[in-house]
């Protein structure tokens, strides 16, 4: 079994919240695995209801006049007993049932019963269903493996990966035999990635002819729902997802709307962008003009990169035998875009917008994010001459900017020069979000205005 992070989430909800919770994110991330894990270990009955397979079921709500109503139409079409307080119903493939926004707010608010609830993202609007009348239901994104889990998937104990976290946190080198062997596992997972079902096929066979198999099945699940998804613009569609290898593999990595039609300006092809960036496929990394925060303020809308959201896929989709090069360390080939893939996806999994710094003057940042209310520079080195970053020195050396501290992940072990700091690129795993659940309390005083 390949444990997941988000599983202790959804765990937590339910002991916590008494809402609807709402799973979304890329086919074959594994969503329907672990809510079907979590509620047959944790309810005492557990109902899914599959409003793709079973047409019928998408009746439910039509018509009903009540809670009451609708939850005897449910025991109508199950076999599992609704036991109240230890039944989790599980919708699956929402987008077929769009009745169920009403409905979800009538059986939560009635509250014999838990909901979860889920949908692909590819080849569907969600929209509906996302905006739920608020109290009533939370969302959860999930994405591909990160590398933590990918990293204890393959038999890394937890004692070596707080060990690794202790040295990202105190900014100490690793011993250097670990530090080998976790640069062997990262250059795997740029291969294998973290697609669910891909990672299973790796760790049951170790054999890279039938991972890629696996990837390319996947890859023609993404491709038979583009091309389902509005006939007018499906070949815009195709034609982003097909250039995004080698719109990342240019010098620059930006999306050129001039290759894909000279004649074509942005607002054509935004509806595209936009799909493939709701649907879970693509990771857009949007330039900021400023490397301050809010970072969004500071967004150009029609300037970006374009990250696949899985890095194993990418690899696959590259037809030069990318990788062996990549196990074998070859020297003679730009691994770039990979390492930058696996970064885009990393953060974004762990909860960051995605936004570059580019400027004519002091050169391009690979990544901006905001951590602790700075901007923090990110620059992700595939190469031996790591410490060679200009554009990186000259934004440092701005003082309007007033950046305290900035992140090189590379290929080397720990190691600090003034305000940069050397990470092995495997350590991304260890930049998290700010947890901000926990309650900050501030009381204002009023005395004298009484």
């Amino acid at each position: 079994m390949i444990n997941r992070k988000i599983e202790n989430r959804i765990r937590e909800f339910y002991k916590k919240d008494k809402k609807a919770l709402l799973i979304t994110g890329a086919r074959q991330v594994g969503k329907t695995y672990i809510i079907r894990e979590v509620g047959k270990a944790d309810f005492e009955s557990f109902i899914e209801i599959n409003f793709l397979e079973n047409r019928t079921a998408q009746s439910l709500f039509e018509n009903a006049k009540s809670s009451a109503d609708i939850l005897l139409r449910i025991s109508a079409i199950t076999d599992q007993p609704l036991v109240p307080g230890k039944t989790l119903i599980f919708f699956d493939e929402v987008q077929e049932c769009k009745e169920l926004v009403t409905a979800i707010k009538f059986l939560v608010d009635e509250g014999s019963y838990r909901y979860i609830l889920s949908g692909s993202l590819l080849g569907v609007d969600l929209k509906d269903i996302r905006s739920a009348p608020v109290g009533y239901m939370d969302v959860f994104e999930m994405f591909p493996l990160d590398f933590e889990e990918f990293s204890m998937a393959n038999g890394v104990s937890q004692r070596v990966i707080d060990s690794l976290r202790k040295a990202y946190e105190t900014q100490t080198p690793i011993d250097a035999i670990v530090h080998e062997k976790m640069m062997d596992l990262f250059r795997l997972y740029l291969i294998v990635g973290g697609m669910p079902s891909v990672v299973a096929r790796y760790l049951a066979t170790n054999n890279l002819q039938e991972v890629a198999q696996e990837q390319r099945a996947i890859l023609a699940l993404y491709r038979q729902d583009i091309a389902k998804y509005d006939p007018n613009n499906k070949l815009y569609l195709e034609d982003i997802f097909a250039l995004i290898p080698s719109e990342l593999n240019s010098k620059n990595k930006r999306f050129i709307l001039k290759n894909l039609n000279e004649n074509f300006k942005f607002s054509r092809y935004q509806n595209s962008f936009l799909w493939l960036k709701n649907a879970g496929v693509a990771l857009p990394t949007f330039c900021v003009t400023e490397p301050t925060v809010p970072l969004m303020l500071n967004k150009s809308a029609n300037l970006f990169k374009l990250f696949l959201s899985d890095v194993g896929l990418l690899a696959s989709m590259y037809m030069d035998g990318i990788q062996l090069k990549l196990l074998n360390r070859e020297k003679d080939i730009n691994f770039g875009s990979v390492y930058e893939n696996a970064a885009a996806q990393e953060l974004k999994a762990h909860g960051y917008d995605l936004y570059y710094f580019n400027s004519k003057k002091q050169g391009e940042l690979d990544f901006v994010i905001e951590r602790g209310g700075d901007v923090l520079p990110i620059e992700i080195k595939s190469g031996k001459d790591y410490q060679r970053h200009a554009a990186l020195d000259n934004v440092l050396g701005n003082k309007d900017y007033a950046i305290p501290t900035a992140f090189v992940f590379q290929n080397d072990n720990v190691s600090v020069n003034g305000r940069i700091v050397y990470l092995p690129i495997y350590m991304l795993m260890f930049l998290q979000k700010e947890d901000i659940s926990t309650p900050q309390i501030y009381k204002l005083n009023l005395d004298g205005l009484n």
